[in-house]
């Protein structure tokens, strides 16, 4: 179970506290916000790897399957929750995102035992898009700067959407295909490449 991709999705989970942590031990200065951020950083960058590295090296496990999932899921709303608790970030959008994850997971238990709906490219790109937007978001940034980070957030929440009702829609197809499990092009929660097919690690990622 302790394989290196494994290890690098424990250390995303485990960085979820510690990057609140940061955040709110001062939540007003420049030192804390860079730790935090930090902190983000280096959680996203495991999310980036850790399904790569373990396809790569054949070191895909039921673990990795069902903690990186919930790892993203964590280090997200985590982030969203506490930028909307220090009124950086608006409650809609992360009621909108997190919702959007929580009907997303919930649709993906309703058609599991049809087959299985794996990543898509723009899964992908709305992770990468919340990952860049909720990082900028915890620097203290201003001008210029602030407003690239307000757009990429923009951006990543109108993905998020975009492809949670493409998730309803291939979902509803597997269930009205049923028979056999099949596996559809869909969309993941996830990092770049981690859910290339069924038996890959965060196949069931969303």
């Amino acid at each position: 179970m302790l394989n290196i991709a494994n290890i690098l999705t424990i250390m995303r989970l485990v960085l979820v506290p510690v990057f609140v942590v940061f955040l709110f031990v001062g939540p007003h200065e420049d030192g804390w916000r860079i730790a935090a951020f930090a902190a983000y950083a280096v959680a996203a960058i495991t999310d980036q790897i850790d399904g790569a590295v373990a396809r790569r090296h054949g070191l895909v496990t039921e673990f990795g399957a069902f903690v990186d999932p919930v790892a993203d899921k964590a280090l997200t709303g985590a982030a969203l929750v506490s930028l909307s608790i220090l009124d950086e970030i608006p409650w809609a959008v992360t009621v909108v995102v997190v919702g959007r994850e929580l009907g997303v997971t919930l649709l993906r238990l309703w058609v599991i035992r049809h087959g299985v709906i794996a990543a898509s490219r723009g899964g992908k790109l709305k992770t990468l898009l919340l990952n860049i937007s909720l990082g900028l978001a915890v620097l203290p940034l201003t001008g210029p700067a602030a407003a690239v980070s307000d757009a990429v957030l923009a951006a990543g929440v109108v993905v998020a959407v975009a492809t949670g009702v493409d998730y309803v829609a291939r979902a509803l197809k597997l269930r009205r295909a049923s028979g056999s499990p099949s596996t559809l092009d869909e969309e993941p929660d996830e990092g770049p490449g981690e859910a290339a097919s069924g038996t890959g690690r965060n196949a069931d990622a969303g």
